[in-house]
């Protein structure tokens, strides 16, 4: 569990390290995991693939699209904001889906509550703190939020394509029409998707293969032993995780009153997860490989 957790902590480090378009980056990392898994599904999984009706590819393409608006606004705003701040914003999708639930009359304990008001607190410390280094950084904060609510969206769709797909199935042709969508994306924005140097091209596939498979991957692994409690948890150190990264690999240094505000983030998403036992905490391993 710890090298996942360190693994998916060096998502935003490296892609804040690369030179290489935002747009761009979001392409190569779901067309590389796609190419991956392309084995895996068309030899093992192509009845199934072949079988998918209707619905199914409807649930998964909205899926891969919401997916697509993730990468798309989180890793831009990279270019914006620090990585700490970015990875604290867009790791608030369970809070998004929790928000949602209540808005749809559903209950939860006084610690869930609590634990919502508490991680939004701290996302208006954040951001005010941001405001008064610069207006980029604040436009940053606001796309890793979207960033995060696209990530709900993407959990919540993705929880009902599961029902009736495999994991290789549902996550192939997810990426593949993610990576669609961001290909157009590129071509759109005029964002080059190749020519880059050596270097450049590394760190693409470095942190295709820490995020996306040491990451994420091993996390959802690790639910067939471990609570969804206890993978949730470990899942939210990516926050202090990608902040300390970020300082030693990049120098990033966010002020004491933006680290405060990541802290009481942290705390309410804790109370999210411990007040929400067998509810909603389990999904956020759908989430995104960031």
């Amino acid at each position: 569990m710890a090298v996942a957790v360190v693994a998916v902590s060096l998502s935003g480090p490296l892609m804040a390290a690369s030179a290489v378009p935002a747009l761009a980056i979001a392409f190569w990392r779901n067309g590389f995991a796609t190419i991956a898994l392309a084995p895996a599904a068309l030899t093992g999984r192509r009845s199934e693939l072949s079988g998918l009706g209707r619905r199914q590819l409807g649930l998964i393409g909205l899926s891969g699209a919401a997916l697509a608006l993730h990468f798309g606004t989180w890793v831009t705003s990279l270019t914006l904001t620090s990585v700490a701040s970015a990875t604290a914003l867009v790791c608030l999708q369970l809070a998004w889906i929790v928000a949602w639930q209540l808005v749809r009359g559903q209950r939860f304990g006084p610690r869930v509550v609590v634990g919502l008001v508490l991680a939004f607190s701290g996302v208006l410390v954040v951001s005010g703190v941001d405001f008064s280094l610069s207006a980029r950084a604040l436009a940053g904060d606001g796309l890793a939020l979207l960033g995060g609510l696209f990530a709900g969206v993407y959990t919540v769709l993705g929880s009902q394509a599961r029902r009736t797909a495999s994991t290789t199935t549902y996550t192939f042709v997810c990426y593949g029409v993610c990576a669609a969508l961001l290909l157009g994306a590129c071509l759109v924005a005029g964002q080059p998707l190749g020519g880059y140097p050596l270097r450049q091209w590394g760190l693409l596939l470095l942190v295709t293969l820490t995020a996306q498979l040491l990451g994420h991957s091993v996390l959802n692994h690790l639910l067939a032993t471990t609570s969804p409690m206890a993978v949730s948890l470990a899942l939210l150190l990516e926050v202090p995780g990608a902040a300390l990264l970020a300082a030693l690999l990049l120098g990033q240094r966010p002020p004491p009153a933006a680290l405060l505000g990541l802290a009481v983030m942290l705390v309410g998403m804790v109370l999210v997860v411990l007040g929400n036992r067998g509810g909603v905490a389990a999904p956020l391993l759908e989430a995104p490989p960031d």
